[in-house]
């Protein structure tokens, strides 16, 4: 079964909190409970038809927050985004952090009981592994025995065993949060105490998380964080030096950096987590990969490794496709932004659905991509300005395009699904369409179908209800067979100089705003024909799509009689009866197309007339 994930922002899912003051604390805003995730919201999910849910930053980061009865106080604010603190400035690989527990103290007991739970409802469990980098306050309680750097050699920049990179002879650490004695983030200006440094980097500094060799990154840095050594001098280019086994040298030791990172994954798998979304997997080498996938699975089969990375990043570590080498390297499945990037294009005025052809299977692997329409990097789909401003359907509508082209895994972002805009300015997050990742605070309109943990939208109005209905439709129908084991054939192509193939006024080619596509799987004998119509206002009149005859006898159409049938059910039924020879001489005639409609047309044999 394909895995549908749901991106849970634990921090605000279940949140009901309605303050939502900017910069505002804990005891402010508010924030979920590891508690909250109870037997109805699960339920919720597994209705929806989720497979799989990606805890996002449950691991304990570096925090404005303290907790001075279990020994665990605030950090240097200058180190800080946001109150809540990033949960990709992670001050402990083997801790979850504590705002997520009813008892602070037993917060890794309350964790393993959620998972007890997500699994008792057939829910696997992801959460994060971020191999690149810790916070500049890194410091484990749970392993202290497995802490990063405390046996370093500082008077080198690169040491095969050294965790970190650093930076010998340029001086304590400088951050850029204060300016002539001003504090300069919103963070600071709160919570007050900044001074632009940091006491643990009080005479030599380190590399950031984001390759800064300098002792004064900018406010554009991931400052906040520090750079993990793999055995690789990254300073040097890609192929610089490295100090671990290869293909050339398979004898060379393994750096102790990663040792430890194995060790991280073994402490989670033994807790019960079933997977791991990787972040910025591509920064890190592919050797580390195949080896520490192979022992993770070696403890755990089955174990899932999800890859955040991007092919056109400079700071790749292959001179290759760096996509299909993580695939190579073990990975299930890689982020496939360049579609994703592809259709956002379309909305914003210089991007036509045509241009999905070029990318499909040519940046990431067709069939062992990730895809979303939204996560916690990029900016909501529902808010104003954003997506040509459309609302909430246009979302559905590019989900359903992407979930269809191949046999990947597929991700919904907590929210997505009932509309949330993200418009409210949360603080270190701001207010640039995306849910803050950094604040405390909740998602109104999630609250309304957590409806006081009932989680049963009882608070939706009617469009919020038809629209994650809408989603679970979706979901459910990418356990089509053709949907989930079938070839990818696109028809934008052939269709190209044919009027009727949802040419809008004015235009000299088609498939601006419209892509079709067909799934088919020979081993079934079932064939989808998938048409989505991205504009938000025109409809299309009398669409028709041709069939080349090669396509024809590939899909081995060899009925008198065939119908074409919705299967997917969002819109009004629509059913056509076409014969072979009448697809080979004129195409399938689709009628109209509403604005952000979809269709996925199953072929099927026309019935016999009853005797």
């Amino acid at each position: 079964m394909r895995p549908r994930i749901y991106l849970l922002p634990l921090r605000q899912f279940s949140n009901t909190n309605p303050t939502r003051k900017v910069n505002g604390t804990l005891a402010e805003n508010g924030v979920g409970k590891f508690s909250d995730l109870n037997d109805r919201a699960l339920m919720s999910l597994r209705d929806l038809g989720i497979t799989h849910v990606w805890l996002l930053g449950i691991l304990r980061q570096a925090t404005g927050t303290a907790y001075p009865e279990i020994g665990l106080p605030a950090d240097d604010p200058d180190l800080l985004k946001g109150i809540a603190g990033s949960p990709y400035a992670v001050r402990d690989c083997f801790d979850v952090c504590p705002d997520y527990a009813q008892d602070p103290g037993r917060r890794l007991e309350e964790f393993q009981a959620l998972i007890t739970r997500m699994h008792q409802h057939g829910l696997r469990v992801l959460i994060d592994f971020v191999p690149n980098h810790v916070a500049r306050s890194h410091q484990s309680v749970v392993r202290p025995d497995l802490e990063f750097g405390r046996q370093d050699d500082r008077s080198q920049f690169f040491a095969r065993d050294n965790h970190f990179y650093h930076l010998p002879g340029q001086g304590p650490l400088l951050l850029p949060t204060v300016q002539d004695g001003q504090p300069l983030s919103a963070t600071c200006r709160v919570l007050g105490g900044c001074d632009g440094r940091f006491a643990g980097e009080s005479n030599q500094a380190r590399v950031t998380g984001n390759n800064v060799t300098s002792s004064t990154p900018g406010p554009g840095d991931w400052y906040e964080t520090v750079k993990l050594n793999y055995g690789h001098d990254f300073s040097q280019g890609r192929n610089g030096l490295r100090e671990f086994p290869d293909d050339t040298h398979p004898d060379k030791p393994i750096p102790d950096t990663w040792h430890r990172m194995d060790a991280v994954l073994a402490h989670w798998q033994a807790l019960g987590v079933d997977g791991f979304r990787c972040d910025m997997a591509h920064w890190i080498p592919m050797e580390f990969w195949r080896w520490v996938i192979g022992r993770a699975r070696e403890r755990r089969p089955g174990t899932c490794f999800l890859a955040e990375a991007y092919e056109d990043d400079p700071n790749k570590l292959t001179d290759s496709n760096v996509l299909v080498a993580l695939v190579t390297a073990g990975f299930d499945a890689v982020y496939d932004h360049q579609a994703y990037q592809t259709l956002k294009g379309i909305f914003d005025g210089v991007k036509w659905a045509n241009d999905l052809d070029a990318i499909l299977g040519s940046v990431a692997p067709l069939h062992q991509s990730l895809r979303y329409a939204e996560n916690h990097d990029e900016v909501r789909v529902a808010h104003p300005q954003h997506w040509g401003g459309l609302g909430p359907r246009v979302g559905l509508a590019v989900s359903a395009l992407l979930f269809g082209l191949g046999k990947g895994p597929v991700l919904i972002y907590g929210g997505q699904e009932v509309g949330e805009p993200a418009r409210h300015p949360e603080g270190f997050g701001g207010g640039h369409g995306r849910t803050s990742i950094f604040d405390y605070g909740s998602m109104p309109e999630l609250v309304r179908w957590v409806n006081h943990h009932r989680y049963d939208g009882g608070q939706l109005t009617e469009s919020q209800r038809a629209l994650r209905a809408d989603y679970a439709r979706v979901l459910a129908t990418l356990e089509h067979p053709a949907l989930e084991q079938g070839e990818f054939i696109p028809l934008n192509r052939d269709n190209l100089w044919d009027p009727d193939f949802g040419r809008h006024p004015g235009e000299t080619a088609s498939g601006h705003w419209l892509y079709a596509w067909i799934r088919h799987c020979p081993l079934t004998h079932h064939t989808l024909l998938c048409v989505v119509h991205l504009h938000g206002h025109d409809s299309l009149r009398d669409v028709r799509i041709r069939f080349h005859n090669d396509l024809l006898q590939r899909l081995a159409l060899d009925l008198d009689s065939i119908t074409w049938t919705d299967v997917l059910g969002i819109g009004s039924p629509l059913s056509i009866a076409t014969t072979v020879a009448g697809l080979r001489e004129a195409g399938l005639m689709i009628g109209d197309l509403e604005p952000l409609s979809v269709r996925y047309l199953e072929a099927r044999p026309k019935p016999s007339p009853k005797r």
